[in-house]
């Protein structure tokens, strides 16, 4: 029995044009203008201390199932204990986190941020 070889295809790639330097600089000029720093400042005001404070909550969860399960174990309303309720709370936390990191988003961060690109797409016309 002859084996049969099947030459290797690569994918076609479109061709890529050089980058245009004038749309390059542009982009520069927007990363360092007020406007753009401004949202990442307002961006970075929100989520590092909420993931600092999910994290910190996290870890509380798993350091106190580690160091007092007599504690988790404790039944608050009939088959449901503390480690329970606290895990619970684990998806209600996320879930609170998420609404709070889009509202965030939509009251403090997109009007501005579309404002800057309908000036960056206006200045690369």
């Amino acid at each position: 029995m002859a084996a049969v070889v099947v030459p290797v295809q690569r994918p076609i790639r479109p061709t890529e044009e050089p980058p245009d330097p004038a749309a390059a600089q542009v982009y520069r000029e927007v990363q360092q203008s007020e406007a753009f720093q401004e949202i990442r400042r307002s961006y970075r005001s929100f989520v590092f201390p909420a993931t600092a404070v999910f994290l910190g909550w996290y870890l509380l969860y798993v350091i106190a199932q580690a160091v007092a399960p007599d504690l988790m174990r404790t039944q608050v309303a009939g088959p449901l204990s503390v480690a329970w309720t606290l895990g619970l709370l684990q998806f209600v936390s996320t879930f609170v986190i998420t609404w709070l990191y889009s509202r965030n988003a939509r009251i403090k961060r997109d009007r501005a941020a579309l404002g800057l690109r309908w000036d960056t797409q206006d200045q690369l016309r």
